[in-house]
């Protein structure tokens, strides 16, 4: 809960515009009401204008600063089909494959916060992985040097000493069945920053593995080991204040005496509170263990890499689970300028 209060802070000085597709889910108009009361900023909801208010009504869910958009009626739809026709795959489509294509809710979100109408979205509650993320990943260009898209899954464990009092990023938990090295390397990146954002304090990443420090000697262990070589070079290379050291097993990662025997040089190995999957089996299934056993909080996924923030939350989300991803995507669009500045013209992040 400690995270969340941390987050809800900084968004109150720098309230956002968080856009929702899935406004006929009650969870999501639930959250949408809860961002608005929390004095997060605007939310902004995807929909039927008609059954919303009805749904709301029939919930006592209040829609007070929230803004309802139907895509098949919205004064951009012209803009936005006519941007849909710049894109390559879309350039010999006809008029009214295209109409259908963009009043589509998840493709009307990711041209709104191309377009800056919205500083980031949040979906997935109703819609399947790929139904969200195609058209992101479509419309939605990638942040400079960044050659593929990932996802972070933040974690918060009650009453642990581990990580950061509990609270951990991992990666990447949603996008790249099997990275290579240049991926590896690019998801160590981007969710180190992210958890900067969320802690303001040294990310320490741990690369896993069933390994530590040459234990074992596979052609996966050298690419584990290659990928947290050219994360480090980036980190030293930009002079970003980010530890990282691989390959690690995860209890040399993350607990202290452990660590100390293991890799007793390391000055991650024992304190690391980002925790770099070699695949995403391992870190799906690590993720939903530690969210069940454990009891932890998980929001997610944030995905990492693309030019505006925007996050897919799993179709079980509850509405503080969909609150608190929100509440993090705000958090990353307040720092998006600063953490990209070499780009500040491309992005659409008003001032505060």
């Amino acid at each position: 809960m400690k995270l969340l209060e941390s987050i809800f802070a900084k968004l109150q000085r720098h309230p956002k515009r968080i856009l929702f597709p899935e406004g006929a889910d009650l969870r999501v108009l639930k959250a949408a009401e809860e961002y608005v009361f929390n004095k997060l900023g605007v939310a902004i909801i995807l929909g039927n204008k008609h059954e919303i208010l009805q749904l709301a009504a029939s919930a006592g869910v209040s829609l007070k600063r929230i803004n309802i958009v139907d895509p098949s009626q919205s004064s951009d739809l012209d803009t936005f089909l006519n941007f849909l026709k710049t894109l390559p795959r879309y350039k010999t489509i006809a008029d009214e494959e295209a109409e259908k294509i963009v009043t589509t809710p998840n493709y009307f979100a990711a041209l709104m916060i191309q377009h800056g109408q919205a500083d980031g979205m949040v979906g997935g509650a109703l819609d399947t992985s790929g139904s969200l993320l195609r058209p992101l990943f479509q419309i939605v260009r990638p942040l400079p040097g960044v050659k593929s898209i990932s996802g972070a899954m933040i974690m918060e464990v009650p009453n642990c000493s581990y990580g950061e009092e509990g609270v951990f990023c991992l990666a990447d938990c949603a996008v790249i069945p099997d990275p290579s090295v240049e991926q590896l390397a690019s998801i160590a990146v981007e969710a180190a920053k992210l958890m900067r954002q969320l802690i303001g304090r040294t990310p320490k990443v741990a690369m896993l593995s069933y390994s530590t420090k040459g234990t074992a000697q596979t052609a996966q262990i050298e690419k584990i080991t290659a990928a947290t070589v050219l994360a480090r070079q980036y980190f030293m290379n930009q002079n970003l204040d980010i530890e990282i050291d691989g390959e690690l097993q995860a209890d040399a990662a993350i607990v202290p005496e452990i660590g100390s025997i293991k890799a007793p040089q390391s000055l991650v190995a024992g304190r690391a509170n980002v925790l770099i999957f070699p695949d995403l089996a391992s870190a799906n299934i690590a993720t939903k263990l530690i969210e069940r056993l454990a009891r932890a909080d998980a929001f997610g996924q944030v995905l990492l890499g693309l030019d505006k923030p925007a996050a897919e939350v799993s179709r079980g989300a509850t509405v503080r689970d969909i609150l608190g991803v929100a509440a993090i995507v705000g958090l990353q669009a307040i720092s998006y300028r600063k953490l990209y500045a070499e780009q500040g013209a491309r992005y659409q992040v008003p001032s505060e």
